[in-house]
């Protein structure tokens, strides 16, 4: 059996690109991309660009600094634990960053079996503005089908966890979809919803994934 499991609103309810704007004070220009991104009102891959555009030149100890404020939800530590310890293989595919996404985990004493991210590039010293990864123009139901087939798993021993529009492809091929907290466009697609982290690892036991 595969978990797979969204990020940013889902595992953990920071936004990494918001926290990263708070460093060079264009929060609030993050926030209004990201939220249409997640409503589906612009592409998911253009909105990534242009949050990570407002990033150039910010320095990457302050970058740092805004990673290490990355925090998982209450409870999501216990499911990943609890997922792991019953020999589930736990993902995590987000188009936030890997450093953000390894902060929280090492942070909350938490470990997953594979992460698939993206990444902020570095220039002397100082983010370049640019942003690299599978998770760009790639979508998450070609990573989930990836990640399955290299666990020679069908698609039907699969569960995606997510909440935003650019989850909806991976949402949409999973055995069972679970939105946590979805955003409106996202709810229609999802088997269960779920809007806490106790919540989820009730559904995970009664679908017998626990």
């Amino acid at each position: 059996m595969l978990v797979a499991f969204d990020f940013d609103g889902t595992l953990s309810d920071s936004e990494m690109t918001v926290l990263l704007g708070e460093q060079c004070g264009v929060a609030d220009e993050m926030a209004e991309i990201t939220e249409r991104a997640m409503n589906d009102e612009i592409e998911y891959a253009e909105s990534l660009r242009q949050r990570c555009a407002l990033l150039e030149g910010l320095d990457d100890t302050r970058a740092e600094t805004a990673f290490g404020e990355v925090l998982l939800r209450d409870g999501a530590a216990d499911v990943i634990a609890d997922l792991n310890d019953a020999g589930v293989h736990t993902a995590i595919l987000t188009g936030g960053f890997e450093r953000g996404v390894e902060a929280a985990l090492a942070k909350a004493g938490a470990s997953v079996d594979t992460i698939v991210a993206n990444r902020l590039p570095v220039e002397n010293g100082a983010l370049t503005g640019e942003v690299e990864g599978p998770l760009i123009e790639g979508t998450k139901d070609t990573a989930l089908r990836n990640l399955a087939s290299d666990l020679d798993l069908d698609l039907s021993e699969t569960v995606a966890v997510g909440d935003g529009a650019n989850d909806l492809p991976m949402l949409s091929v999973a055995g069972l979809s679970i939105g946590f907290e979805p955003k409106p466009a996202v709810k229609d697609s999802c088997d269960i919803v779920v809007t806490s982290m106790p919540e989820l690892q009730i559904v995970l036991e009664e679908e017998r994934v626990l």
